[in-house]
């Protein structure tokens, strides 16, 4: 997903509108430049979609000021308005014939008039077909229009400029995937996958190989550390999620789980996970590959991981 709005720089700032607090990060050269977060007032949004835009627009234009951000900023999105779904297509090399392609599929596939959505792909993987000829998969996100302008509303009205918006589930797995250029020997012969749990204002999940995301989706599941029974809870949509993907065709094996997010931080939680769906349960480096050497020591490192893979969508991009 790969929304862009206007001229790429690598001075964008990648913004995660969590829920609970807004998290903002530049990354320099494959490096943590600034990091910068502020709690937000209940209310402002409910399950990963902005309810009130204005009171939004106030808390960023704040951070923003305060710590001296770029203006130009990447956004992710994770909630109940975006549907993904895997399509196969005849391999195309022309990019618009592949374009009307994927959009003829998706107006069936899709359960949203695509008048109003936001539609993109992403390229997964190659195969032959039962006719010998080369066919592709194709990961499809659809978001709907209305959630994606109050969010730009609530931006704009911070005297903030979009440079793109991204799936958060995106930014997940740029931060914790192997650095593996997709290559079409890649998209043929993809990595083991891992399942990507992020339990933030939004319980977000992903499944992916390497760096090619093969299934997300946010979960009804609303992290607590005091519910007692939220980790099952956990366990009984994450276990759905895989059943999900694994009855895709030609579908690649789970092999563990990967925890992030301010709710990751308890080591407790990963036991009774493990415990729970028979993987293998880790908790990862909140900055993967960035490191956390440059976080200040008033931040919460797990604050930043879904800002800094959109930071580096910007960079990718």
């Amino acid at each position: 997903m790969n929304f862009s709005f206007g001229k790429k720089t690598s001075e964008a700032v990648g913004l995660d509108v969590d829920g609970g607090f807004l998290a903002a990060a530049v990354v320099d050269d494959g490096s943590i430049g600034r990091l910068a977060s502020a709690e937000l007032a209940p209310g402002v949004t409910a399950d990963g979609e902005v309810k009130d835009p204005a009171a939004l627009s106030s808390a960023l234009k704040d951070l923003f000021r305060s710590h001296k951000l770029p203006e130009r900023v990447r956004l992710g999105v994770a909630n109940q308005q975006i549907v993904v779904r895997q399509m196969e297509i005849p391999m195309i090399e022309k990019l618009p014939e592949r374009d009307a392609a994927v959009r003829f599929l998706a107006a069936e596939a899709i359960a949203m008039p695509l008048e109003e959505a936001v539609l993109d792909y992403q390229q997964i993987g190659a195969f032959e077909g039962p006719d010998g000829g080369v066919r592709e998969r194709v990961l499809v996100v659809a978001a709907r229009a209305s959630m994606i302008n109050k969010l730009l509303e609530a931006v704009k009205g911070a005297g903030l400029k979009p440079d793109g918006i991204d799936l958060s589930a995106f930014a997940l797995v740029r931060m914790f995937a192997d650095p593996v250029e997709v290559t079409p020997e890649t998209l043929e012969s993809p990595q083991p996958a891992r399942v990507l749990c992020h339990l933030g204002g939004v319980t977000n999940v992903a499944i992916a190989a390497g760096p090619i995301c093969l299934f997300t989706r946010p979960l009804q599941t609303v992290w607590s550390a005091d519910d007692e029974g939220v980790v099952s809870s956990l366990a009984e949509e994450i276990r759905l999620s895989l059943d999900f993907h694994m009855a895709q065709p030609n579908a690649i094996p789970v092999n563990s789980i990967v925890l992030s997010g301010p709710g990751a931080t308890d080591e407790l939680v990963a036991n009774e996970l493990e415990a729970r769906t028979g993987l293998p349960v880790s908790v990862g480096e909140p900055l993967g590959a960035l490191g956390t050497h440059t976080v200040p020591s008033h931040e919460d490192p797990s604050r930043f991981t879904v800002a800094a893979g959109l930071a580096l969508g910007v960079e990718a991009a």
